[in-house]
């Protein structure tokens, strides 16, 4: 099957731009409403990515190493009826972050490591990310630095590549600002990437490659991460503008072989993503938009327990959820601020939904699990439906299948994604 990846650049030359979607999320609900999609459209590849966080050769937030995330992601799959031929795996952000508070030699090792790890898993989409400073350094480093770092960690993913066979990888370069997942704070405006800086980033890294013995990788880049005016804070929305982005687009007419990969797309519209792919933006990546939107079935349902099902008790999963992110802060509060009401209501509402870090403990596991018994096979009536989950299809209600429901509210989300990659 030839890999969609390789002809973007080639498809918007042409005039005929198509995009793919990027689903960056291990909730194997969302994974399971992408795969099911997938078999549903029947053509074409799925993009599944983990980030150097979630997932890395100690396991990262997930637990999982890059080897077990690809039999995780295959296990659901072969479930499901899909051919593993047909999904792409992909490495995001991959470099030092997880350790960048070690000095930059120890973390560059543990980071080439990864990359060898998540490569000889067989991740053939890598993005080589080492502009954030370690231990002693500025926390933006400069391009010729974050250059020759990333040519290091092109050359551990080149060798592991060699040595596995098959496919080398296709590599994507630069970064963007915010960090990923969101911004911590409201925002009310956002500024493209300069394509100025954009220019250089791209320079940069070719000159550098080159220099490494690399040029035959580099003719393997196939994206850049630049920042096209698209962000969510923790209450709100940056729409996409294309006219803010125009430069950048333009700056693509100078760099055939390249187009750009747009982060941080979670939330936009339809017509926003659309825009996004027909201006040479057309990697979509998408994470807490999901997850959002599945915590939001989730509490409805919990809702609809709470009126429906003797016993189940007044919003046990929330109040679970609480329970769990009290005892355990660490991935919400330095990302929260304000009042305890104004943190109570980010911890479970928040676009950068930081609660998508709890649902895999065994606390929320448990409470997930209670609820969808207590609504199996429950017939959900179609006022009721309306009043708690008004954004999905009220005949869902009926069939008493709280997973279908789950997995119809991630669905909507990724859509709008489709119909954006297909031009529709």
């Amino acid at each position: 099957m030839t890999n969609p990846l390789s002809g973007l650049a080639a498809a918007r030359r042409k005039a005929t731009p198509y995009g793919i979607t990027s689903i960056c999320s291990a909730h194997p609900l969302v994974i399971q409403a992408a795969i099911r999609r997938a078999v549903r459209d029947g053509r074409g590849s799925l993009l599944i990515e983990a980030t150097c966080n979630q997932v890395n050769q100690v396991g990262g937030y997930t637990g999982m190493t890059p080897d077990l995330f690809v039999a995780f992601v295959k296990e659901i799959a072969s479930r499901e009826g899909l051919e593993a031929s047909r999904i792409i795996f992909g490495g995001d952000h991959l470099g030092p972050n997880p350790w960048r508070g070690e000095p930059a030699a120890q973390a560059m090792n543990k980071a080439e490591a990864m990359v060898t790890a998540y490569v000889w898993a067989g991740f053939s989409k890598i993005h080589l990310d080492a502009s954030m400073g370690c231990a002693g350094e500025p926390a933006a480093l400069d391009d010729e630095t974050i250059a020759m770092r990333a040519a290091r960690l092109a050359k551990a993913a080149e060798k592991a590549a060699r040595e596995r066979g098959g496919a080398l990888p296709l590599y994507i370069i630069g970064t963007e600002v915010p960090v990923p997942g969101g911004a911590d704070h409201a925002l009310s405006d956002l500024k493209p990437t300069e394509a100025a800086a954009a220019r250089r980033t791209i320079e940069v890294h070719r000159e550098i490659f080159a220099r490494e013995g690399l040029a035959e990788a580099f003719g393997r880049v196939i994206a850049v991460v630049v920042q096209p005016g698209v962000e969510f804070g923790s209450e709100n929305v940056i729409a996409y503008r294309p006219e803010a982005s125009k430069p950048l687009t333009a700056l693509l007419d100078q760099e055939p072989s390249l187009v750009y990969e747009a982060h941080s797309t979670d939330y936009q519209s339809r017509a926003a993503l659309t825009a996004l792919v027909a201006n040479g933006f057309p990697i979509l990546k998408v994470g807490p938009g999901l997850t959002f939107a599945l915590r939001e079935a989730l509490y409805g349902l919990d809702l609809i327990a709470s009126e429906m099902v003797t016993g189940y008790g007044e919003r046990s999963l929330a109040r679970a959820m609480e329970r769990v992110m009290l005892a355990s802060t660490g991935h919400w509060r330095g990302h929260y601020h304000g009042d305890e009401t104004s943190l109570h209501l980010r911890r479970h509402y928040s676009y950068s939904d930081r609660i998508r870090y709890y649902w895999s403990t065994p606390a929320a596991s448990v409470a997930v699990g209670r609820l969808r018994e207590a609504l199996t096979g429950i017939v959900i009536p179609e006022t009721v439906m309306r009043q708690f989950l008004p954004m999905l299809p009220v005949e869902l209600g009926p069939a008493g299948d709280p997973d279908a429901i789950l997995l119809a509210a991630v669905d909507q989300v990724l859509a709008d994604y489709e119909a954006a990659c297909l031009g529709a």
